[in-house]
């Protein structure tokens, strides 16, 4: 498979993920799908990666934690959205959070030219009223991308100071150990169900460990600009898979309404060009399984 190829693979893994979590909250309730997400992940990516606990001082261990809180906020508040408005607008209103982080981290004027296209975008997509949208599904994704461009920061922190996905397989860990509470206390015993374990094993696979598996390898092949734009698709592939796997359809305006966003993010990527790379950091893995649009950072996120 191409370096192309690997990029669409991880990106479709996510989005689909993200749908294969929308079957699990009738069973689990948005807190059960997320404990389900994020421990299995977790115990998966341990087992991978075997993480050695030793040699690291305070400041190593807080940016693991900050990475988790941010993690568990991010798949928290993305779930709650995406229970109450379609996927593909989800992930477009979500995606404005790293765009953001790009236009500020670039400091061009054309920067911010794409910025305001991005917020045309979003102007559309609420035309004729959020209220098709659910008003509090629609700022839920938005604060899941202000989450996700916290979680950016943290990630390329936590790459620094950890080898290989070391720091992701932590910070999965704390996110697991904050959520499970919640969803125990939520779903109980129907978490334990055969089906619903199935389901939120193969949620795991597709929003964690497939998608950076995927785009760990294709990072070492496309320059980070380009594997940005490619995954600057995402909120078109989650349409799709919101319109495949959960039947969610949508309207002519809302679809120019999310093509608008992903322009804004390819032209956002190529304004920003190295400086973006550098205000970041390094790459370094991340939620949910996928990499910000804006700043080509793999999120092992939805």
């Amino acid at each position: 498979m191409g370096a192309v190829g690997l990029v669409l693979g991880g990106a479709l893994s996510v989005q689909f993920g993200s749908a294969v979590a929308a079957l699990l909250f009738p069973h689990t309730g948005v807190a059960g799908a997320v404990t389900l997400r994020l421990t299995i992940g977790a115990l998966l990516m341990l087992s991978v990666c075997r993480p050695r606990l030793r040699g690291h001082d305070r400041a190593d261990w807080a940016s693991v934690v900050a990475f988790g809180l941010a993690l568990a906020g991010m798949n928290s508040i993305f779930y709650q959205a995406i229970e109450r408005i379609p996927l593909g607008p989800a992930v477009t209103l979500e995606v404005l959070g790293p765009l953001a982080l790009s236009v500020f981290t670039a400091r061009r004027l054309a920067a911010w030219g794409w910025a305001g296209l991005a917020l045309a975008g979003v102007a559309l997509l609420g035309q004729g009223g959020f209220d098709r949208l659910d008003p509090l599904g629609a700022a839920l994704a938005l604060a899941a991308g202000a989450m996700w461009a916290a979680y950016i920061v943290c990630s390329a922190r936590v790459g620094g100071r950890f080898p290989r996905a070391d720091g992701l397989a932590l910070a999965l860990t704390v996110a697991a150990l904050v959520t499970l509470p919640i969803g125990l206390a939520g779903a109980g015993s129907r978490l334990w169900h055969p089906a619903v374990l199935g389901l939120g094993t193969g949620l795991a696979v597709l929003a964690s460990v497939l998608p950076y598996t995927l785009e760990l390898l294709a990072l070492r092949r496309l320059p980070t600009a380009t594997f940005a734009v490619l995954m600057s698709l995402g909120p078109a592939i989650a349409a799709v898979a919101g319109y495949l796997v959960l039947g969610q359809e949508l309207r002519a305006v809302e679809i120019v309404a999310i093509g608008l966003v992903i322009a804004a993010s390819v032209g956002a990527v190529r304004a920003g060009g190295k400086r973006a790379d550098e205000a970041v950091g390094p790459v370094a893995e991340g939620p949910d399984g996928q990499l910000s649009a804006a700043a080509a950072r793999p999120a092992a996120r939805r």
